[in-house]
């Protein structure tokens, strides 16, 4: 169990998130995600003891991150994936953390099956690694210690579509036997994918968090105009409420039918209309994150209500 509790983190007069508060339950995959800048990292870093919080606290199974005896067997983390000594090969920086967690080496070879570098690619320096490789190695590292919770930032990063789809699977089975994921990454259709929870973050607020069948449930419109400001005020004019989607369009909360009614009646030509849902959870982070999103917290009941 991951427990951030009205959270806090001042460098001098910088505020880089405030007051955020969010868990994740364990046997769940929760996708953490907001835009760069938004706080991901520092909240990342605070729940890891990396960062001290100005205020508020950050907690796993119960106690900081740093009260916890020999944390790498309870937690596994992935901050950087290039932190790890170059010089090193990939079974030498796994053996050295398993003498310093006090696992048996036998984990090692089988973390490294794990996560496809067992053979040549364990014996190869961590300098010559490509990123993806990198990438594994870090999940390697983060799974040595047979922990309950995992804590990754952007672990996909580098990873081909093979690789993507079995860090997927890794991370559901890693949640459906039991264990808390937390997982930051900018790739919003594997979030969709594999996420049970979503806690969404902007400006170092929370803007939305909620299981993601609720946030993502949609049963709105998906509509594009040439002239965008006319859309707008055609929907105002018929009481349809919209926030902006993709590629310069509009999620409306109305079905296709009245979204097109209201846009012949103001003579505005569309260029799409169509049911919203196909790209639902970045639509979502669109309308939450962008220029016009607001700054009170959403949870999934507000935004079903919204869409009523």
């Amino acid at each position: 169990m991951i427990t951030v509790e009205h959270l806090t983190k001042r460098y001098g007069a910088q505020l880089a998130v405030s007051d955020v508060s969010f868990s994740c339950a364990p046997g769940t995959v929760t996708g953490f995600l907001g835009p760069n800048g938004a706080g991901k990292s520092t909240t990342l870093r605070a729940v890891c003891g990396l960062t001290l919080p100005t205020s508020g606290t950050a907690t796993v199974g119960g106690r900081p991150y740093r009260e916890l005896p020999n944390a790498g067997r309870h937690v596994g983390v992935l901050l950087d994936a290039g932190a790890q000594h170059s010089g090193r090969t990939g079974r030498e920086a796994l053996t050295l953390a398993a003498l310093v967690q006090g696992v048996p080496r036998t984990r090692v070879d089988e973390v490294l099956e794990h996560v496809g570098l067992a053979g040549k690619p364990a014996g190869k320096r961590v300098g010559k690694y490509s990123l993806g490789m990198r990438q594994r190695l870090g999940l390697a590292m983060a799974l040595l210690g047979d922990p309950q919770v995992l804590i990754l930032d952007e672990p996909a990063n580098g990873l081909d579509p093979d690789g993507i789809f079995w860090m997927r699977g890794l991370l559901r089975g890693f949640a459906d036997r039991g264990g808390t994921v937390l997982l930051s990454s900018h790739l919003l259709r594997e979030v969709e994918a594999v996420a049970d929870q979503l806690v969404v973050i902007a400006g170092g607020r929370i803007v939305a968090q909620g299981s993601s069948a609720e946030l993502l449930a949609s049963t709105g419109s998906l509509v594009r105009a040439r002239d965008s400001a006319a859309l707008t005020a055609a929907l105002t004019a018929a009481g349809i409420g919209a926030v902006p989607g993709l590629a310069d369009g509009l999620v409306a909360d109305a079905p296709a039918e009245a979204v097109g009614l209201a846009a012949a009646t103001a003579g505005v030509a569309l260029l799409e209309l169509r049911p919203a849902g196909g790209d639902r959870l970045e639509e979502l982070f669109r309308s939450l994150t962008g220029p016009s999103a607001g700054t009170s917290p959403t949870t999934a009941t507000q935004i079903q209500e919204t869409r009523a």
